[in-house]
């Protein structure tokens, strides 16, 4: 054998020798890190909407159809609403692991310390939900102050949604007791029904403007909509209440509807999670979230949502990460399952 042959076999016979044992090891530590870590995500998430045909219910599909691309099952629970929603993060047993959470449904009424020790995280305020107070233009004339409900037919919404718990707050800051008027608390389906069919004089929904109910309402006549004059004190008293304005014209520029610019409050709703979710999934529903939420809309602007602000639980470090710097920079290179590995194990490695 010539010489220069027997010699490299040697040193490489001492190289693996010398560092065998070290290769071995460290490649037992990334196996290691790799089942510590978890790096890939599981394949099926259950999404807690609301109830069906609401607006919840039908982001949720666009959820679903987002995170599919990535093999990604979303399964869409419907609910009661956003209260329920809340209950079903808290008890793990459900396993409800994402959900939609309006401003203000938890049932109390919770200091900045106490919501940080919640069992969940936000992944970022999604849309306004506006408080919308319909009423019979017969029954209530001149209706400036919510005062002047006092002795009329009331829905608050269905219990288990975060509506009741808004409209009482409302009533009760208006120094309204319960028992001055009459309240039910009917699905928002059937309280449109009862508006219209003269049975209720006014009702209290919280929704997106996308919600059908709503733009039929706005376009009904003998129907009006409440203007909350005093939005900025409201917005003073609960932090997760916003004062907006529904632009003149925006629900139908031809009949210019409404005709005239009307203040309105609004809660902020976020996608809210539990504290153990993957990594991984906070990003996919992150990044959804941009696409399904970045366009402009009756209440916001183009790119105004998702956002890191007006979120009442701890925003997910995932989440905060991609508000600052945006989505992870191998996923613009690779494809998510790859980068997903790669950012995960990065630590193990060095």
């Amino acid at each position: 054998m010539p010489r220069v042959i027997r010699e490299t076999l040697i040193s490489a016979r001492d190289l693996a020798l010398a560092w065998g044992p070290f290769f071995l090891l460290g490649l037992a530590l990334l196996v290691g890190a790799y089942f510590l870590l978890d790096p890939a995500p599981p394949k099926r998430v259950i999404l807690a909407t609301g109830p069906e045909q609401s607006a919840y219910a039908e982001f949720g599909k666009r959820y679903a159809d987002e995170l599919k691309r990535y093999g990604i099952t979303v399964e869409l629970r419907h609910t009661l609403g956003s209260r329920e929603n809340l209950r079903l993060l808290r008890n793990g047993k459900e396993s409800v692991d994402i959900a939609f959470v309006q401003g203000g449904a938890s049932e109390t009424i919770r200091t900045r310390e106490e919501e940080e020790l919640e069992p969940v995280m936000s992944l970022g305020s999604l849309f306004f939900e506006p408080v919308w107070i319909f009423y019979r233009e017969e029954t209530i004339k001149n209706f400036t102050s919510l005062t002047q409900l006092r002795g009329k037919r009331v829905n608050v919404g269905i219990r288990g949604s975060g509506t009741p718990g808004l409209a009482t707050r409302l009533l009760a800051a208006n120094q309204i007791d319960r028992e001055e008027l009459t309240r039910t608390s009917m699905p928002d389906q059937d309280a449109v029904v009862g508006l219209l069919e003269a049975k209720l004089d006014a009702i209290f929904l919280v929704a997106a403007p996308e919600a059908p109910y709503v733009q039929m309402l706005l376009q009904t006549p003998g129907v009006r909509l409440f203007e909350f004059v005093q939005g900025e004190a409201y917005a003073r008293r609960y932090r997760y209440i916003s004062p907006v304005v529904l632009p003149r014209g925006v629900v139908h520029l031809a009949l210019n509807v409404p005709s005239h610019d009307v203040p309105l409050i609004a809660t902020t709703t976020s996608l809210v999670a539990n504290e153990d979710t993957h990594p991984a999934i906070v990003q996919l529903f992150v990044q959804a979230a941009s696409r399904i939420h970045g366009s402009p809309g009756w209440i916001s602007r183009a790119g105004q949502f998702p956002s890191a602000q007006g979120n009442e639980f701890p925003l997910a470090k995932d989440a905060e990460r991609y508000y600052r710097t945006g989505p992870p920079l191998l996923q613009r290179y690779l494809p998510f399952w790859v980068a997903n590995l790669v950012d995960r194990m990065w630590v193990a490695l060095f």
